[in-house]
């Protein structure tokens, strides 16, 4: 109970009691904020996109550092991570997977806390925000799917795969395929955009590599076509939930679909992105004639149409090839391949065990003259109506 007249705790007047009684709205102000106050409920206050133009996208690109799976959890290691951040101004912000069983726990419950804890970090220094919802599984014994879709509407949710070639489980991948994975995954996306396409310092939000893997239970050709096809719509859905941020898709294979894929990538408005810079990697160069081409010849076309987002994983550190049989690179190498080949606006640079101090070493010797994409490609791409810094 709000009281007008005495402060219970020491007998004094209260502080409404001292306002005169003809300032009824100032009265009236005040006893709101004390109920407020004592119940704790204060309205939460986001840092909001100054956007004027409702067709403009915040746009920040550059280098942004992508910890691995494991460290988002570990407060240590993200400790470390965020001081590495701030000390490293070529480092615009952070890539961070996410996945679908924390963000859903329940169907149609939502619980976004894992991405609002990471931002609260990043927005006080002016770092940014780019989320990668993770679909795809390597390990066999986790799912992709939240627990709910173990039912025969959803078919489990998700398939088993395995490396081409062999039969020995790898991971687990998006039944996409299927209608209400799909409207399961769209109402997600759709959630998540009421929640952080105005939020100033979440730059992007994209989906992983298009690659299938090997299905151990054989798939339809049909069911493929379905897959690429509710691909597509989650995509569309995507810009249409975030209209003021950046998405992506990264893409690999299967090459033949790639031509009518990423023709149709490019009108929704989606960023093109790739999980690996891999130099010298035969698959993702491929070209020859009256075959189609590798996923790399597809940068260039778009190069100012649409964003360009590859990514630098740890085996991409390791080797120029998917299969080992390459070089090790540099992470000079590794920079100026996908910002003159790849025709980069952002790189995603994995913090990876044994590799992240020669990442670390090599931004710190970016040149601010440069400007703060720091070597790669600012231009605000044509399918937006405008950029917002």
């Amino acid at each position: 109970m709000y009281d007008d007249g005495q402060d219970a705790s020491n007998g004094r007047p209260g502080v409404i009691a001292a306002i005169p009684r003809h300032h009824t709205a100032m009265r009236i102000l005040l006893v709101v904020l004390c109920a407020m106050a004592c119940t704790g409920i204060w309205p939460v206050k986001t840092a909001a996109a100054d956007v004027s133009d409702p067709g403009a996208v915040k746009w920040h690109p550059g280098h942004y550092y992508a910890p691995m799976s494991f460290m988002r959890t570990n407060p240590k290691i993200m400790a470390q991570v965020y001081r590495e951040l701030q000390a490293t101004p070529a480092l615009r912000g952070l890539q961070m997977r996410v996945e679908w069983p924390e963000l859903e726990p329940e169907e149609g419950q939502y619980d976004f806390t894992a991405i609002e804890r990471v931002l609260a970090e990043l927005a006080p220094h002016n770092k940014r925000l780019i989320v990668l919802l993770e679909l795809k599984s390597f390990k066999p014994q986790v799912l992709p799917v939240p627990f709910y879709m173990a039912s025969e509407t959803y078919e489990g949710g998700a398939f088993p795969f395995s490396s081409y070639g062999t039969d020995a489980p790898r991971g687990n991948n998006l039944k996409l395929w299927n209608p209400a994975v799909r409207d399961r995954l769209v109402a997600l996306i759709r959630e998540l955009g009421k929640r952080f396409n105005g939020h100033a310092h979440f730059e992007g939000i994209g989906l992983p590599e298009t690659a299938m893997g090997q299905p151990l239970v054989p798939v339809s050709k049909r069911d493929v076509e379905r897959q690429y096809d509710n691909l597509l719509s989650v995509q569309q859905a995507m810009r249409a939930a975030f209209p003021n941020t950046m998405t992506y898709q990264f893409v690999n294979y299967p090459r033949e679909m790639l031509p009518s894929f990423v023709g149709q990538m490019r009108t929704i408005g989606t960023a093109l992105g790739g999980p690996d810079v891999f130099i010298d990697d035969p698959g993702l160069n491929f070209d020859r004639p009256n075959k189609p081409k590798g996923a790399y010849h597809f940068y260039a076309p778009l190069s100012g149409v649409v964003p360009l987002t590859p990514s630098v994983m740890q085996s991409n550190y390791e080797n120029t090839q998917h299969d080992g049989r390459g070089r090790v690179p540099t992470i000079a190498e590794l920079f100026a391949f996908a910002r003159d080949r790849l025709r980069a606006n952002y790189i995603f640079w994995t913090r990876a065990p044994n590799y992240y101090p020669k990442v670390l070493e090599f931004m710190s010797g970016l040149s601010a003259a440069d400007g703060q994409a720091r070597g790669l490609n600012p231009t605000c791409p044509k399918v937006y109506a405008s950029c917002v810094e």
